[in-house]
């Protein structure tokens, strides 16, 4: 009956480790089976010395414990466990039944450290287990709320847009037909309602615990670099150049994918070039683009480091999608991040519309941060 406990114990521990099994399920079977058969050698007299097995089974045992403590939701890992563990400590009765009351008691008591140990270390990983997957719904939730933010700034500057003219298209000197002042009318409120259900969006997924008001911070661009730059590791000098006026001549989203670009940067410089001691931020026109350069003296960054990493990746489709380019690389004694933007996203397709007398005519449609 020994032999059939360990091999239990042992096809058990494998089971556990099988994808969309119930970690509580192998551990509750092997230990209860173990503890049956405990249970069966003072009851039917049995007396067999069968050390050997016992100490086969309680390897796994002791990982079925941990298994079921660390990842059984919490009512099936107390029952799992305890029973895993029970037989663990009540293994001992097999081999010193008849004997000693005390001694057995003693000697159970012992073997229960084992078991005491496997729950400890199981807890442990419960808890680390539980800090993870907390930092990665912390870490989606903000990345979520960034995106909400990006699209209440994006979209309103453009629904912004198409109020003002809407509502400059009412004043326009003469009488205007019926159905095209009605026409305005609605586009104007309907402008109103889309800009008051986005604020009220985003004011509820930023929460009051986010900025204290339950409001959202203003997204920042290129007027945020020199507080972004001035902030920044006391121990690293910042050159920051910033060509003059530029703010005036950028979209929205372009201003702030060169802040995001720029953040990156100085975000891998903090990760992955401790020894640098200064880094350089160029933001300057280059014809219809505005290039983003940031350099730091930093020795270069290992392969993983450089271009391993998923900021860089998701960076790289966010310029891309505003029709830009990303490259970072080593350059000698340290390391290149650059972007190269369009002052405004590129416009969309053509688009046919008529002309007052009739005839079609074709336009490009306006990008977005451009009056249509």
């Amino acid at each position: 009956m020994d032999l059939v406990a360990a091999l239990l114990a042992l096809a058990a521990m494998i089971v556990a480790f099988v994808p969309r099994v119930p970690p509580s399920w192998p551990a509750t079977a092997a230990g209860a089976v173990s503890i049956v058969i405990t249970v069966a050698h003072p009851l039917g007299g049995w007396h067999d010395k069968t050390v050997p097995w016992m100490l086969v089974e309680v390897p796994p045992l002791l990982v079925l414990t941990f298994v079921a403590v660390r990842r059984a939701p919490a009512p099936q890992a107390v029952v799992s466990a305890g029973l895993a563990g029970g037989a663990v400590a009540l293994m001992l009765v097999r081999a010193l039944w008849p004997g000693d009351l005390m001694t057995t008691a003693g000697a159970c008591a012992g073997w229960s450290l084992l078991a005491i140990a496997a729950t400890g270390t199981g807890l442990y990983a419960r808890v680390l287990d539980s800090g993870r997957r907390r930092a990665v719904d912390d870490a989606r939730r903000t990345q979520r709320l960034v995106l909400a933010r990006d699209l209440h700034d994006f979209v309103a500057h453009d629904v912004s847009g198409i109020l003002v003219q809407a509502q400059a298209a009412q004043l326009v000197p003469g009488p205007l037909p019926p159905q095209v002042a009605d026409a305005l009318r609605r586009i104007e409120e309907a402008g109103q309602r889309a800009l008051a259900a986005m604020d009220r969006t985003v004011q509820m997924l930023h929460g009051a615990d986010e900025t204290g008001s339950g409001v959202a911070e203003p997204l920042p661009g290129v007027d945020g670099l020199a507080r972004l730059a001035g902030g920044y590791s006391p121990s690293v000098r910042v050159d920051l150049s910033v060509e003059p006026g530029l703010e005036r001549h950028l979209s929205q989203e372009t201003s702030a994918t060169v802040y995001r670009v720029v953040t990156e940067a100085l975000t891998n410089v903090r990760r992955h070039a401790c020894e640098a001691t200064s880094v350089g931020i160029t933001v300057a026109r280059v014809e219809e683009s505005v290039r983003v350069r940031v350099t730091d003296d930093g020795g270069g960054y290992s392969e993983a480091a450089g271009r391993g990493g998923f900021g860089l990746l998701g960076l790289t489709e966010r310029v891309e999608i505003l029709g830009g380019s990303l490259s970072a690389g080593a350059e000698p004694g340290g390391w290149r991040v650059e972007a190269l933007l369009p002052l405004r996203p590129l416009p969309a397709r053509p688009r046919r519309e008529s002309r007052r007398d009739g005839a079609p005519v074709s336009r490009p449609a306006a990008g977005r941060g451009e009056p249509a």
